[in-house]
């Protein structure tokens, strides 16, 4: 092993591979976080509630699906580059976040729910002010699966063009470059335990709050 040659790769490469890395994250973190949160208080409300336990049976059973076979579907249909990835990586990311959000909102204490409601609340003010609360480190908790699902997956975006640290991964394997092949898993894993750690500390803070 080089250990010189992964140095210079690291400085060489990393950093704009790294920023492509995050780019890539966190754009389709955002839309799936914009897009999930609605699609799983919708499917609490009446009348999509009485099919929850079959739309969670779906999610838990879609996550299971590779994340090599998700981005391989969009290759036909969409070709290759940027925007396909990101299509890609926003469909496997939403999957955590809404069968938290629905979770979590199901999850909320029913007599809660009624002492609410007998308040004189309307039903948009009980979600605002109590479920959506309630269930937040639920949906914390689906976010920072969601971001670290994201991280790795986020690697197979270069088979199609869309760059990020799956560039190294794979140049080394078709190069036979060991050396490439450490230096991006190990700063795909180190990206993934920062965001990981960051969103931590805020699931932690929020269930402090609430539970306090």
């Amino acid at each position: 092993m080089n250990w010189e040659r992964l140095l210079d790769v690291v400085r060489e490469e990393g950093l704009q591979l790294v920023v492509q890395h995050l780019e890539l994250v966190g754009i389709s973190l955002f839309i799936a976080i914009i897009v999930a949160l609605p699609v799983g208080i919708l499917v609490t409300r009446f009348p999509l509630d009485r099919y929850a336990p079959q739309i969670l049976a779906f999610l838990n059973t879609a996550q299971g699906v590779p994340s090599l076979a998700v981005v391989a579907i969009f290759l036909p249909i969409m070709g290759i580059g940027r925007v396909p990835s990101l299509f890609a990586l926003t469909i496997y990311a939403l999957l955590p976040i809404a069968r938290n959000t629905i979770a979590g909102i199901e999850g909320v204490d029913p007599d809660v729910m009624e002492a609410a409601r007998g308040m004189g609340m309307s039903p948009r003010r009980v979600l605002l002010r109590i479920e959506l609360p309630l269930a937040l480190p639920v949906i914390i908790a689906g976010i920072q699966t969601s971001a670290v699902l994201t991280v790795g997956t986020a690697t197979l975006a270069h088979l199609i063009a869309g760059g990020g640290l799956g560039r190294l991964i794979f140049s080394g394997i078709s190069m036979h470059r060991p050396e490439y092949i450490i230096a991006g898993s190990l700063m795909t894993a180190a990206l993934a335990i920062l965001i990981d750690q960051v969103i931590g500390l805020i699931h932690r803070w929020i269930s402090a709050r609430y539970s306090g």
